[in-house]
């Protein structure tokens, strides 16, 4: 399949790029555009095939096509999306082994655009490319059914000889590596802030509340609220509205580990922040440092900002990631009534 898209596209580029009569009169731009258009069609219809073919797949369905599957791609594997766990298949029957699905990309941390875990939310099969070493693969992720546990069918194809950039075929080189890294941070991070976006909360933290499950530690989510915002919006204009938002998500990001902490834009002027293997007590001393860096990013001359915010601690009882946001979210609801600049827990 995938050498009949790069054939074809090959004789595309020869089309466009090096044209016969009937494209002599068009400029470089317009052939390019042409080009293009082409190449979207191309994966266009491809998606539609492989949505047809892949609409339900159910274990038994991909026993009969493994081999097939075998023969197409260069790596096929269930993955738990939630435990980001390998799973084995034998025999009809399903294991967790103790494999982690990410630790193939040799990076040691979750991948932060995880397409298996979209597929399992969603329903549906997502593609993206990702980078190993100096290979560049195609990822397909395709949710199963019919499964006692979250299962998504992972597809890998090493596409780094199909690679098309610019005036030519590149089989190595940064520029793609790079964009690849470029396009995945941007589906999960926020424009204004360069934070994660809400959509990786959705996709982080049932995997962060599986992993602090089995390993027994404490999770804690913190929600933080901008009191002023509309006021700061209304009266110095939406300009430095947006750098209170900016310097807030800054303050975070200071104050939290980047190691295994991480912030997201929940809403318009609402963060969410994970703290991992992290108490009530720790979460409190975070928020004592998020306090006093605002202070000090605040400019001298601009609205003061201050923050509510209300504290969640997964420890006895397992919640799923509604349950933790919504507790949170309510301790925040009940800070942001006893006033500004206020925390509950």
């Amino acid at each position: 399949m995938y050498s009949d898209i790069k054939n074809h596209n090959i004789a595309l580029y020869n089309l466009v790029f090096r044209p016969k009569k009937v494209y002599n009169n068009r400029n470089p731009f317009e052939r390019r555009d042409i080009y293009l258009r082409k190449i979207r069609e191309n994966m266009d219809r491809d998606r539609e095939e492989k949505t047809a073919a892949f609409n339900s797949i159910t274990l038994d369905r991909l026993e009969e096509h493994l081999f097939f599957f075998h023969k197409m791609f260069d790596i096929v594997r269930l993955v738990n999306p939630v435990n980001k766990t390998v799973i084995d298949y034998r025999n009809g029957n399903t294991d967790e082994i103790d494999e982690i699905c990410y630790d193939y990309w040799k990076r040691g941390e979750i991948c932060d655009n995880c397409i298996s875990v979209r597929a399992y939310l969603a329903n549906k099969f997502f593609m993206k490319l990702e980078q190993t070493g100096e290979a560049i693969m195609v990822v397909t992720a395709i949710p199963l059914e019919g499964t006692h546990k979250p299962a998504v069918l992972e597809l890998l194809k090493n596409a780094t000889d199909m690679m098309m950039i610019g005036n030519g075929i590149y089989s190595e080189g940064r520029m793609v590596r790079n964009l690849i890294a470029d396009l995945n941070e941007l589906i999960v991070k926020d424009d204004l802030t360069g934070v994660y976006n809400r959509r990786y909360v959705n996709e982080r933290l049932p995997g962060d509340i599986a992993k602090a499950a089995m390993e027994k530690v404490h999770i804690t989510v913190i929600f933080v609220d901008i009191d002023n915002l509309k006021e700061i919006n209304d009266t110095y204009g939406h300009v430095n509205g947006d750098k209170a938002i900016v310097n807030v998500a800054d303050a975070i990001l200071q104050s939290i580990r980047t190691d295994r902490d991480w912030v997201a834009r929940y809403g318009g002027d609402e963060f969410l922040i994970s703290l991992y293997n992290a108490t009530k007590e720790d979460a409190y001393k975070v928020i004592e440092r998020i306090r006093s860096r605002i202070a000090e990013l605040e400019p001298e001359g601009e609205p003061s900002v201050t923050v509510s915010l209300g504290i969640y601690t997964m420890q006895d009882t397992l919640l799923t990631a509604q349950e933790l946001i919504e507790l949170a979210d309510q301790k925040l609801y009940e800070a942001k009534q006893s006033g500004k600049n206020q925390t509950a827990d």
